[in-house]
């Protein structure tokens, strides 16, 4: 399997100014965050993305607060980052080293308003992570896998073909029993894509006993882990075969400790959570019919963009309950609404959303125009099959357009040919 091949998905902001101000246990003033993260290669996938990060369209619902992420940025030393990783409630290792620290001030400093964002987003989506992970006794920190494929963002599309929070390519996802079609990808439905991600991430354990391995194995493939396994002479670490992976993978465990690091320590660098107005508690409601998402926004008096945000698996917008039975997922509080007015929803603008699209077309012989006919005054001597090269007919159909049952004809009959 290959999924997309992105680390740094989702860091685009303006950088912010460094401010020299320090905390408990950090270095002095002059102390600059390194810059190691520039260094590992980063996919091409990551510049084709940075356009994209900003478009969810929850972060249009931020609410306004006292706290403001740019106002102090602390300077912490290493020595602190490694005893915050140490003391991280973790089942998977943490290490500390020089690439990992670079990712940390990559996040907590140079795109610390994004990490707010991400702080944010996570009150929707970590509930749906963890649930799936508890479930299948996974540690809980692989719920930040998301943040850097996708950054939270269920309708991100890679150039590769990948799509969804967890990035899975069309052959991966109908494996794990996703269904994808020109009207429903379910690579993009938040628990149904949780799921299938949980599934694969245990059967790669299963493969490798190691997380980390794991974690490299879902980025560039379990093919291209094994080849550097092999090139390590059959060491199944991570840090061993290192320098054996694809560029993009070398980083992407230390992209993944630094956003658990970050995720979990955000407050430690003054990085508060963007709170964003959006409804917490969800409900879910099958239905047997077709229907247009608009349908749903307007006879609830929803914004349509909330509904495609809670329903991002319908392509076009468009539910196919008529073909098998679907779920849709609305505000807690709008389930009641939704089933006292369920035939009002189905109604409304039904012809032009849902039932314009034709089901049987008949089949139309076009009329032979009276220009084309021409009428041919049979001379002696001549024959049907002679008339018929002449015009490039066949004889056939001088027979059926002339009513002529044999082969005989007479001298000044007149024939219809139609050309």
């Amino acid at each position: 399997m290959v999924l997309k091949k992105m680390i740094l998905f989702f860091m685009i902001i303006l950088p912010v100014q460094l401010s020299a101000q320090l905390n408990t246990g950090t270095n002095s003033p002059s102390a600059k965050p390194t810059l190691l993260a520039d260094s590992i290669g980063v996919p091409d996938e990551f510049v084709y993305a940075l356009d994209h990060m900003l478009s969810n369209w929850l972060l249009t619902t931020i609410k306004k607060t006292d706290c403001d992420t740019t106002l102090e940025v602390p300077v912490v030393s290493d020595s602190i980052i490694h005893l915050r990783l140490r003391r991280m409630p973790c089942v998977m290792e943490m290490p500390f080293n020089a690439y990992v620290r670079s990712f940390i001030d990559l996040y907590t400093v140079r795109r610390r308003s994004q990490l707010s964002y991400l702080l944010g987003l996570g009150d929707y989506y970590f509930k749906i992570f963890e649930h799936a992970l508890e479930k299948a006794r996974l540690p809980l920190e692989l719920k930040y896998l998301p943040v850097i494929e996708s950054a939270l963002r269920p309708t991100a599309y890679s150039r590769a073909g990948a799509a969804g929070l967890w990035q899975f390519m069309v052959g991966t996802g109908k494996i794990y029993g996703l269904e994808i079609n020109s009207l429903v990808d379910e690579r993009m439905d938040p628990y149904k894509s949780t799921h299938a991600a949980v599934q694969y991430l245990k059967d790669m354990f299963a493969i490798y006993e190691d997380w980390h391995l794991v974690i490299a194995a879902y980025n560039c493939g379990p093919g291209n882990v094994n080849k550097a396994i092999r090139r390590a002479g059959g060491k199944r670490d991570y840090w061993s075969i290192y320098p054996f992976l694809p560029a993009e993978t070398r980083g992407y465990v230390p992209i993944f400790i630094a956003a658990n690091y970050s995720m979990h320590y955000a407050q430690a660098h003054n990085v508060c959570k963007t709170s964003i107005e959006f409804p917490k508690v969800a409900d879910t409601i099958v239905v047997r019919q077709r229907m247009h998402l608009e349908q749903i926004a307007s006879v609830l008096e929803l914004p349509i963009e909330q509904l495609r945000v809670m329903n991002p698996q319908y392509r076009r917008d468009i539910v196919p309950g008529d073909v098998r039975p679907y779920a849709v997922t609305v505000p807690m509080n709008m389930t009641g609404k939704f089933i006292d007015k369920f035939d009002e929803i189905v109604s409304f603008k039904a012809d032009s959303l849902i039932n314009n699209r034709r089901t049987d077309v008949a089949i139309k012989q076009a009329p032979a125009a009276s220009s084309n006919i021409i009428y041919h005054k049979v001379k002696s001597g001549q024959t049907l099959g002679g008339i018929a090269a002449r015009y490039g007919v066949s004889v056939a159909k001088i027979r059926q357009w002339n009513g002529i049952k044999g082969s005989m004809i007479k001298p000044g009959q007149r024939l219809k040919i139609y050309k």
